[in-house]
């Protein structure tokens, strides 16, 4: 298999090869790339939970705060899988720069095991987070209604791991695009549902909320099976076959993979689970805090999904020079996904600061008086939120460059210390003693990311006395 896979297999450029400013440009050229149809997936992804979050603030702010206390509930689990079914991207990066394409077999085979285990366990919490909020002194109305959302959203937890293990594979190999259209297309089949089982349209019941899951679960099936499908039929793919023994157990690389995928897990976890404790924050200030840190934090989510391709993207071109050992490519890669990150993040802060109540204005009528003070409170977290887009964009970026040198462990101690020990620490102080309410929390969120982004850059600056043989891969 490996000398018809060859001609298929993406590498970085040499470091000898070129002069020094073609050489980055071509690595800035290869960066964009394979960022685009990798940011524009996870816009599409992320346009699935803001059609989600929409609709549910036509239905009123009311359900709206339900809805998004619900999603932070089955997000952040939902991402700590994802994050444990990334680590087939650099691992499988690391495989192909070595030229092991059996290795790519195993890791994709065992990521669908390991992912199996996490989306049981994560699913029982899922489907009984109605009393989580309940322990967390959330409302009692808003609970109730939150839990119609997450009975039925459970069961598209398997699924959406299942596409992101798929996804990897063929990130890996730089071919994103099938990803993307299939993404693409599920944006529009979840907006139709929605339309159709949370409002009784197209002759289908008026589910509201319980719509929403429905939709979401049917339209994460359909995307992992379309994907699938695309992997065991096209020329290059289904010579790894992929499934071929399935249920044989490979436990040296199911080991591997959780070593390493569980701290990319926890880091995810502990990044989204800080979003999501900031919103239990904001349910002890006021429900009207609760919705617009709803609508803010949507806006902060779609333009962190362009950072975040960049990301995938960085992980597979410093896992490819790790693979082929050449430290001049993993510095050029990494500096390079960095400097693409921080662009795209000066426009993004700029319309936030400048746009902030057209944007809210997608969620909520700005002409409704009684939406006034949800409104004035997501333009001052937009605006917040505008300050921290630089560090946002560099601290997902540095960290996913160390996943590419197979470093997680170090990461996600910094994840946990920024985001939990420095960030929510300071959320919970500004908010209530300093008497800040949801500008505090916000404010907090800045500063633990702003730790976390300067602690990754550092680490991969001095990678070479910092890592074993400098993150490189042993021949």
């Amino acid at each position: 298999m490996s000398k018809s896979l060859l001609s298929d297999l993406p590498t970085p450029q040499a470091g000898g090869s070129g002069a020094p400013a073609g050489v980055w440009r071509r690595e800035i050229w290869e960066t964009l790339c394979l960022s685009a149809p990798l940011a524009f997936t996870q816009l599409a992804m992320i346009g699935i939970n803001t059609t989600d979050i929409v609709m549910m603030g036509w239905l009123g702010p009311e359900y709206l705060a339900a809805g998004a206390l619900g999603m932070n509930i089955y997000i952040p689990l939902f991402l700590f899988g994802l994050g444990i079914a990334t680590v087939v991207a650099p691992m499988a990066a690391q495989a192909l720069g070595g030229r092991d394409f059996r290795g790519v077999r195993r890791t994709v085979r065992q990521g669908f095991w390991l992912t199996l285990v996490f989306a049981v366990v994560f699913s029982l919490v899922v489907w009984n987070g109605r009393w989580v909020m309940l322990l967390f002194g959330q409302e009692a109305d808003v609970a109730l209604r939150a839990d119609d959302y997450l009975k039925a959203v459970t069961w598209a937890l398997l699924p959406s791991l299942w596409f992101v293990v798929l996804r990897c594979f063929v990130t890996a190999h730089s071919r994103p695009r099938s990803a993307l259209v299939i993404t693409l297309i599920a944006v529009a089949v979840n907006a139709l549902g929605n339309y159709g089982l949370m409002f009784g349209n197209f002759g289908l019941p008026r589910w509201e909320l319980l719509g929403a899951g429905v939709t979401s679960s049917v339209v994460s099936w359909l995307m992992f099976f379309a994907l699938l499908g695309f992997v065991l039929w096209d020329r290059r793919f289904k010579r790894y076959a992929i499934l071929l023994r399935f249920w044989r157990p490979d436990w040296p690389r199911f080991r591997e993979l959780f070593r390493l995928g569980l701290p990319i897990g926890l880091t995810l976890l502990a990044e989204t689970g800080l979003f999501s404790g900031a919103a239990f924050l904001m349910g002890l200030i006021s429900t009207e805090a609760l919705a617009a840190h709803a609508i803010a934090l949507q806006c902060a989510a779609v333009a962190f999904m362009v950072p975040m391709g960049i990301s995938q993207a960085a992980v597979v071109r410093v896992g490819l020079a790790a693979g082929s050992r050449d430290p001049a490519a993993v510095g050029r890669a990494g500096w390079a996904s960095l400097l693409v990150g921080t662009l795209f993040m000066t426009a993004s802060a700029l319309v936030f600061w400048f746009a902030g109540r057209q944007l809210v204005g997608l969620f909520l009528d700005l002409n409704v008086a009684a939406n006034e003070p949800v409104i004035r409170l997501a333009v001052s977290f937009l605006v917040i939120a505008a300050l921290f887009q630089l560090v946002d964009g560099a601290q997902v970026i540095g960290v996913s460059a160390l996943r590419g040198l197979k470093d997680t462990k170090v990461p996600m101690w910094l994840a946990l210390t920024g985001y939990w020990g420095v960030g929510f620490t300071t959320s919970a102080v500004l908010a209530f003693p300093l008497g800040l309410g949801g500008q505090g929390v916000w404010i907090g969120l800045a500063v633990g990311l702003f730790f976390v982004a300067v602690a990754a850059v550092w680490r991969f600056y001095r990678r070479a006395v910092l890592l074993p043989n400098g993150g490189l891969a042993v021949a």
